[in-house]
């Protein structure tokens, strides 16, 4: 329900209560004023009359004294005037309409005031003892129906409904129309301007003029407003630098990359350039002739071209590149990887071997940037095995929940895990190894990116990196990827 229909039917039921309850208080109060003027009426009457009565008793004799009584009873309109006698040789039309308890107050020379019930309406009987010489003991009974203050009473509920239901009603349309206009339509405005806040629109402005906590209220979240899009503009840049600066800290970390393959690729070249020199110089000093020409020339060029492959890769790693993602063959970021890192694996003595037959498994990634986050993780893990020994890439499907820290649902992913054989990490290491600049590495050795690099990258692609190591028992980088739709 709006606020402006529940502020108007409280404020409606407020008005109907307190006009019902004063009402209500008002009409008891006439019904007792009646009832008490009646009483006092009764007891007036009763007392001059029985005055009247207990003189004539004595000068002119109980007839003349009860006929006063029946020309008192035909005057009066309103008021029936008896005669009662209270003793026990009075008959039955000559005995009280009491309660038997009420005759001994009466007895005793008190007035006594009783209401009959009736269906038509009450009637109030007021008893007045009526002093008389002799034994006996009379009274005088009046007895008025309350059918008057009944048929009063009636037409002030009728008077008062009627009044209360117009002032309600007046109430009622003057609230709603002042709870639209000074409530319903504010509002409406203010949870309008707060779904266009919430879908990231910062550029309407409110126009409230009101002078109240509405009023307020819209000024403040025009202010919010200004100051959230202050806030996101800081955001953008600040986003913008971070995104650069964390551009040029993979860059960075490639060329460190590169640096720790320069030797391997020295050795890598050095065959090929030995092979080209000497080629060379048997064409030079003409140690071959007719046939052996064409042939040693064909040498020297597979030897040019697998050097310019060498190259090639190694400037293709190293070249900054913008992110496309693509579905991309894990088969192809694998092997391109192992082509560029096996000349620092064999230096190191480190063998670099798939796990079993590698499916034909892709996922929607930037290969460029992938192929970065492997290199960065076999190399951590050839480094890891200064003693040699075996390092093995698997690929494998499975059905996944991403972490608690990452939120989503449970569906399929591929994971892509890097095995080594060295001595692994203790719980402490375990902790700060995706930290940006962490490394148990000596001096000169490590930068401490290759790892935060590679967490960054899976991590924009939707991914995460779960590790378990031991110590003394190697380590294992799993790289989970939502796979693709091929």
């Amino acid at each position: 329900m709006k606020l402006a229909r529940k502020l108007t039917l409280a404020l409606v039921f407020g008005v109907f209560l307190v006009l019902a309850l004063s009402a209500y208080v008002q009409i008891r109060r006439e019904a007792k004023t009646f009832e008490n003027d009646v009483q006092r009426d009764h007891h007036a009457m009763g007392r001059a009359l029985a005055a009247a009565i207990t003189g004539v008793w004595r000068t002119e004799g109980p007839a003349r004294a009860l006929r006063l009584v029946e020309d008192a009873n035909e005057r009066e309109r309103q008021v029936d005037l008896r005669w009662v006698w209270l003793d026990e040789q009075a008959d039955g039309a000559h005995r009280p309409q009491l309660a038997p308890e009420l005759l001994v107050p009466l007895s005793r020379g008190q007035s006594v005031v009783h209401r009959l019930p009736r269906e038509d309406a009450d009637v109030l009987v007021t008893c007045v003892p009526v002093p008389v010489p002799g034994d006996r003991v009379g009274a005088l009974e009046l007895s008025e129906s309350l059918a008057g203050a009944r048929r009063t009473t009636h037409g002030m509920i009728l008077n008062t409904a009627v009044t209360t239901a117009a002032l309600t009603l007046v109430c009622g349309l003057l609230a709603t129309s002042l709870g639209v206009g000074l409530v319903g339509r504010p509002m409406r405005t203010l949870i309008d301007q707060a779904r266009r806040i919430g879908a990231g629109d910062l550029s309407r402005r409110l126009s409230l003029r009101q002078e109240d906590e509405i009023g307020e209220l819209g000024r403040e979240m025009d202010a919010m407003c200004d100051r959230l899009a202050a806030a996101n503009g800081e955001l953008e840049s600040e986003a913008a630098a971070r995104l650069a600066a964390l551009q040029q800290l993979r860059h960075a970390e490639r060329l460190a990359t590169v640096g720790k393959l320069a030797s391997g690729i020295a050795h890598e070249l050095g065959a090929p350039l030995q092979i080209v020199a000497g080629r060379a110089r048997m064409l030079v000093d003409r140690d071959v002739t007719g046939d052996e020409v064409p042939a040693n020339g064909q040498i020297i060029l597979e030897q040019s071209q697998r050097m310019t492959q060498i190259i090639r890769q190694l400037l293709d790693f190293a070249r900054r590149r913008s992110a496309e993602k693509q579905e991309t063959p894990l088969r192809s970021v694998i092997h391109s990887t192992f082509m560029m890192l096996r000349p620092l694996a064999e230096k190191q003595g480190v063998a670099m071997v798939q796990e079993g037959d590698t499916p034909e498994l892709v996922v929607h990634a930037d290969a460029d940037q992938l192929q970065q986050a492997l290199t960065n993780v076999v190399v951590n893990a050839i480094q890891a095995m200064p003693s040699g020994g075996t390092l093995t890439v698997g690929v494998r499907e499975e059905r996944a929940s991403p972490p608690a820290d990452q939120g989503g649902a449970e569906g399929p992913y591929v994971a892509l895990s890097v095995r080594d054989e060295g001595q692994g990490m203790p719980a402490d290491v375990l902790e700060h190894i995706f930290e940006p600049f962490f490394t148990t590495k000596p001096v000169g050795e490590g930068t401490g990116l290759g790892l935060s690099v590679a967490y960054g990258i899976i991590k924009e692609h939707g991914g995460w990196i779960h590790v378990d190591s031991r110590v003394g028992s190697g380590s294992r980088f799993t790289m989970v990827l939502p796979r693709g739709n091929s």
